[in-house]
């Protein structure tokens, strides 16, 4: 990758829904080279997918938490965070702890309801988010990169 590649990804991180003809004009290509590049990355998992970023208090999802997790049972675990729709997102960590999960609900007492059927499968803390001063970064920084 070179620092064009890196352009054209800050450009999509921020705005993905940019045109290859627009994407061109920012980094300077003509919108065949554009579109072939972003290609090539896609092909090797640079890009991995695009997505839509949806408000979580606007669809009724307005209490975030995040529960560090220990179980005994990781499979059947899985299986019970894979069907649950207020996890979002569950990643392995190290440490007193085998699981990190990120949970939306509709109130602190959606949240409680979701502890509770989570005592079967093991121990956990709940943190619950206050406010988000960073709730995204970029991967990509535009600070060296051309146009």
């Amino acid at each position: 990758m070179d620092e064009i590649d890196y352009n054209i990804l800050f450009h999509l991180q921020n705005q993905a829904r940019l045109s290859m003809t627009e994407l061109g004009k920012l980094v300077g290509l003509s919108q065949p080279a554009v579109t072939e590049r972003v290609r090539r990355m896609e092909e090797k998992g640079v890009i991995e997918e695009y997505r839509t970023v949806v408000s979580h208090p606007k669809v009724g999802k307005s209490c975030t938490a995040y529960m560090l997790f220990r179980t005994r049972d990781c499979y059947a675990f899985l299986d019970f965070c894979r069907e649950s729709p207020d996890v979002v997102e569950c990643y392995r960590i190290s440490g007193e702890h085998n699981y990190l999960l990120k949970v939306l609900t509709d109130s602190t007492q959606g949240l409680e309801a979701f502890e509770n059927k989570c005592d079967p499968y093991g121990t956990y803390t709940t943190l619950i988010v206050m406010s988000s001063p960073i709730a995204y970064k970029n991967l990509i920084e535009g600070t060296n990169l051309l146009a």
